[in-house]
């Protein structure tokens, strides 16, 4: 196994104390993930639905969870109530999904929403340019909060690709910032941007959320 403690040291080392750090632990086994939360790593982030539940069953309580990959509409009913937040919503119907299963319990789910700003057809994500629209449509969504944006850089080396991609939904995220005007469930905290090949540029950029897998367990 690699050294864990280091690479965390590392990437922390490089990080602002304002930016929060999720571990990413898709794949990870159950000795690695320890290894991570000895360190004071609580926040861990995971992309499918069944392998949360399989770990969330085995480890610590105190967990912050994130659900940072694609969310199912079918599988919405599995994590509410158990995640300290949602990344991944990028429509409408998720968006009132996750409102109807919350109420269900009596509960506010707090969720970012995922904008492709780079367009890139493989990706999912919300196009910036129907942010306003959705905003409005699920501004009467009473058992969600929408906390933030996040969005996913291409999987490039160009350093001012990366700059303009983080740097647009940074402006994007001061907008709706600015504008909330007493719209009840819009509180802009988490600007969720760069993961192990990118962070360093997204932090830059405003990041105050980066998601780490590989830089942390390779």
């Amino acid at each position: 196994m690699s050294d864990i403690k280091k690479n965390i040291e590392d990437i922390i080392s490089k990080l602002p104390d304002d930016v929060l750090l999720v571990a990413v632990t898709k794949h990870r086994s159950i000795e690695e993930i320890k290894k991570v939360l000895e360190e004071g790593i609580s926040d861990l982030g995971e992309n499918r639905v069944q392998e949360f539940r399989e770990k969330q069953e085995v480890l610590p309580k105190d967990i912050r969870w994130h659900i940072i990959g694609h969310l199912q509409k079918n599988k919405v009913k599995y994590v509410i109530g158990k995640v300290f937040l949602i990344h991944s919503v990028d429509s409408v119907e998720l968006a009132r999904t996750i409102d109807k299963e919350s109420k269900k319990k009596g509960l506010m789910t707090d969720i970012l929403i995922q904008l492709n700003v780079s367009g890139e057809e493989s990706k999912f994500g919300l196009d910036p340019n129907q942010l306003d629209q959705f905003l409005e449509d699920i501004s009467d969504l009473g058992n969600i909060r929408i906390k933030g944006l996040m969005t996913i850089a291409p999987n490039t080396k160009n350093i001012e690709d990366l700059k303009d991609i983080f740097t647009t939904t940074r402006a994007i995220y001061d907008k709706i910032k600015e504008n909330v005007n007493g719209v009840t469930n819009i509180e802009m905290t988490f600007l969720s941007m760069g993961m192990t090949n990118d962070f360093d540029v997204a932090v830059e950029a405003g990041s105050n959320m980066v998601r780490i897998g590989s830089g942390l367990f390779e």
